[in-house]
């Protein structure tokens, strides 16, 4: 055993040395995947810059200046042109002014007609002159902006050069690394492989050292269970010798106590006695002369003399108690009765109330917006007495969840649902106050349409600042404020709600006083 340890502890100094090799040669792994890394970043930034280079603004500007050197050749053509025209004309004024020596009458009218040509080819001269100094501005600035690419480009070639110069030491890095992971991966085979074998060497020992350990531990408990046995032993022949000690003591006080035993004793276990032990146990029979004992006391000391008095009246008292009892039992038979029948009632006053519903939902709801759906179904899996929930359709897209709306759409959601419900079970009059101020005019104009086709037979008042609901209204309330006092004129509209003077002037007067008008739709 001594020798093993020894071996593994040499074994395990071994490991460890073999470890921290390991853990060295990770470390410069690492260092090799880092600068890997960093190569390729390099290479990345590298690329990067080519195509910033070909992408760059310098091409652009150079096509820009080629067009417009291209420009100001043209204009020059144009200069050449006009001098021209200007020579030619300097040509007849001096033809004139002959003329003019000759003839007073002509001279005078060929001088205005000249007049007229040399100022409009002044006038041609200048624009021309104008436009010729603008393109040499514009040609400057080119120039100036050709020179600053230039510098700019000057300045790429030499990052492209500092970056490949990198590239290159990174290159020659890594082929270093690499070469030195080589080698560490060959020695780490190596040390893998005398691990292994050390490995081996060890859990042989480990398996040599168990078993040993395993016998050494059941001889232990082999000799623990020896140790028990013996303490049992020794502790029960103890205790019969006190028992026999007490067993002494008790029949030498009996003796003393009971006379008749020394007397009768030659009869103690014969056959066909009193005391025949064999046929009659006395621990049993002592046994049962104390619970009889214990019995008897119990009794003298609960017995009743008046309990057959009792018990006639407990009797009547029973027999009352059971015909209460069968009543009971048929008011709760009748009652469960009652319980189901009205369970089924009520399930199906819900599902007829479910049906009218989600009819009249979907179609205000496709009043309200039109092209839309919505329905009121329950879960999946699930009855209508689960629970219901919204499903909404914009088009042919149904929406997973009341979320994807807007908040326009959500309230229309809203009153499409209470106004299917007023449906369902309606009402003598309705108040609507400014149901639809947070809602676009179309909207507006929907619930006005909507109110008039569904709900027919219904009286609506409607407080509102909108146009959609003035037109679909049959009687308009107009509120103004007049000398300090609130006043209020009624105004009987058409029935499409879109004609009549007292309409135009209502809605006039509102605008200006922002006042609220309430059509009540009969």
């Amino acid at each position: 055993m001594k020798e093993a340890q020894d071996e593994l502890k040499a074994k395990e100094a071994e490991l460890q040395t073999t470890g921290k090799e390991i853990a060295s040669l990770q470390v410069t792994l690492e260092k090799y995947h880092q600068l890997k890394q960093q190569w390729e970043m390099k290479s990345e930034e590298a690329d990067l810059l080519e195509t910033k280079l070909q992408q760059s603004t310098y091409h652009k500007h150079q096509e820009e200046l080629d067009t417009l050197k291209k420009t100001i050749e043209e204009s020059e053509e144009t200069l050449k042109k006009t001098k021209e025209v200007q020579k030619k004309a300097e040509e007849k004024l001096k033809v004139l002014e002959n003329k003019m020596k000759n003839a007073e009458a002509e001279r005078e009218k060929e001088l205005k007609n000249a007049q007229q040509k040399l100022d409009g080819a002044k006038k041609k001269a200048d624009a021309s002159t104008k436009k010729m100094k603008e393109k040499e501005q514009e040609v400057e600035a080119l120039v100036l902006e050709l020179q600053e690419l230039k510098q700019e480009a000057a300045s790429y070639d030499q990052q492209i050069e500092a970056v490949n110069e990198a590239i290159k030491s990174f290159q020659e890095q890594i082929e270093t690394i690499s070469a030195e992971v080589a080698k560490n991966k060959e020695s780490v085979k190596k040390a893998q492989e005398e691990l292994a074998k050390q490995k081996a060497m060890v859990l042989a020992q480990d398996k040599a050292i168990k078993a040993k350990c395993a016998e050494t531990v059941k001889y232990k408990e082999q000799n623990n269970e020896s140790q028990l046995k013996i303490k049992e032993l020794e502790h029960n022949i103890s205790k019969h010798k006190r028992d026999a000690l007490d067993m002494s003591a008790k029949v030498a006080k009996m003796l003393t106590d009971y006379e008749w035993i020394s007397s009768e004793k030659h009869l103690f276990g014969q056959p066909n006695t009193a005391y025949d032990f064999k046929t009659n146990n006395p621990k049993e029979a002592g046994q049962r002369l104390q619970k009889l004992q214990e019995k008897k006391e119990k009794l003298g000391r609960n017995v009743n003399m008046r309990a057959m008095n009792m018990l006639s009246e407990a009797e009547e008292r029973y027999n009352d108690l059971m015909k209460k009892k069968r009543i009971v039992e048929n008011d709760k038979s009748k009652i469960l009765a009652t319980i189901v029948e009205l369970d089924q009632k009520k399930n199906e006053a819900l599902n007829i109330a479910w049906k009218k519903v989600n009819e009249d939902f979907g179609s205000i709801f496709s009043t309200l917006l039109p092209g839309a759906n919505a329905m009121l179904s329950p879960p999946e899996g699930q009855t209508v007495l689960d629970g219901l929930e919204f499903k909404v359709a914009l088009g042919n897209t149904w929406k997973e969840n009341l979320t994807e709306l807007s908040g326009g759409q959500r309230s229309l959601v809203a009153l499409s649902l209470i106004l299917a419900m007023l449906l369902f079970k309606p009402a003598p009059i309705y108040i609507l106050d400014e149901v639809d101020a947070a809602l676009d005019l179309s909207h507006t104009q929907n619930i006005g349409q909507m109110l008039r086709t569904h709900f027919r037979h219904s009286q609506f008042i409607v407080v509102s600042l909108k146009d959609g609901m003035f037109n679909n209204a049959n009687v308009l309330y107009k509120t103004k404020f007049l000398d300090g006092v609130s006043t209020v004129a009624r105004y009987t509209q058409a029935q499409n709600g879109n004609n009549g003077a007292a309409q135009q002037r209502a809605d006039k007067s509102n605008k200006k006083e922002k006042r609220p008008k309430i059509p009540v739709d009969v």
